[in-house]
């Protein structure tokens, strides 16, 4: 039985989670009081029915604060018993949700008599905190759209024959924020720089001129290979500790040029020791940004 705790704040995209779960093939069960996770897993593990062999479960700040507490406690209790639990947690900038509640003119769960929209985000938060504190996958839908939140869900969580740690390589530009689901950063801005030859400008770390240009670089070359070498060094770190997510963010100065080239050819040999691999690309174009899933032993300039 696999068994996928979703919380987050309000207006995150938990919802649009939940219903792609069940897109999936998930058994589905939203607003879940907490205190009455271990009594539901023992009734459903004592069935033994296939229909409940991948459940997922929306656990949202509505709970009572002593029981979103002990969560994490439960989490551990169940994975000692050899369940595969795992807890994804989705957030975003304040503002962003506040834009989303406007539009969508819906009251906040914990909106009560002089209490801001502000500060009922705020209180959430701090409610939820033991949760995201212990989850394995945050995901940050700030600039996430819902068919992008539902092809991360797809390829990153959705149902796997093994369980194993998922490894996204994810680009970004520092001029946009750090991503805030990353579990390593690197900073690429000391690197060669396309974006000031004129001819590369407008290309991305994906096409084959930008590539041959950072190819010819030894400073970038030797970054590839310390970065390399630190993530061999530890992933097997993370797959011992049983770990199922590890999130990788290369970041540039916009996100165009050295982090997205990075970012492929990472994964591109990462692909080739562990599975599954895919990469990101948090600046460019929809199409282009979307997840993706490097062919073992392809060329870098054919990732993507």
């Amino acid at each position: 039985m696999r068994l996928i705790i979703v919380s987050g704040l309000s207006g995150s995209g938990k919802t649009v989670a939940l219903h792609h779960f069940e897109d999936l093939g998930f058994y589905c069960i939203d607003n879940m009081p907490a205190a009455l996770l271990a009594t539901l897993i023992s009734e459903i593990t004592a069935t033994q029915d296939p229909l409940y062999a991948n459940l997922a479960i929306g656990i949202d700040a509505r709970n009572r604060a002593a029981d979103l507490g002990r969560l994490p406690e439960m989490v551990r209790n169940l994975r000692t018993r050899g369940m595969r639990c795992e807890v994804i947690f989705l957030h975003a900038d304040d503002n962003v949700l506040l834009k989303r509640y406007g539009e969508t003119r819906r009251k906040h769960p914990l909106s009560a008599a002089g209490l801001s929209l502000r500060e009922a985000i705020d209180r959430e938060r701090q409610l939820l905190g033991p949760i995201i504190a212990s989850a394995e996958l945050v995901l940050d839908t700030t600039r996430t759209s819902i068919y992008q939140l539902r092809d991360i869900i797809r390829r990153r969580v959705g149902p796997h024959e093994q369980p194993g740690l998922s490894i996204l390589i994810e680009s970004f530009g520092y001029k946009h924020g750090i991503p805030a689901d990353a579990d390593f950063v690197f900073d690429l801005r000391c690197l060669p720089n396309p974006y000031w030859d004129m001819a590369l400008r407008g290309l991305t770390g994906k096409d084959g001129k930008v590539i041959e240009f950072l190819d010819a670089s030894g400073s970038v070359q030797r970054m590839y290979g310390d970065i390399l070498g630190f993530l061999d060094r530890w992933i097997p770190e993370y797959i011992d500790f049983n770990r199922n997510y590890l999130t990788v963010a290369i970041g540039c100065t916009g996100g165009q040029h050295r982090s997205v080239y990075m970012a492929e050819k990472l994964a591109s040999e990462l692909a080739r020791r562990y599975s599954p691999v895919m990469t990101r690309h948090n600046e460019l174009p929809e199409k282009e940004g979307r997840i993706h899933v490097p062919q073992f032993g392809g060329e870098l300039g054919d990732a993507g």
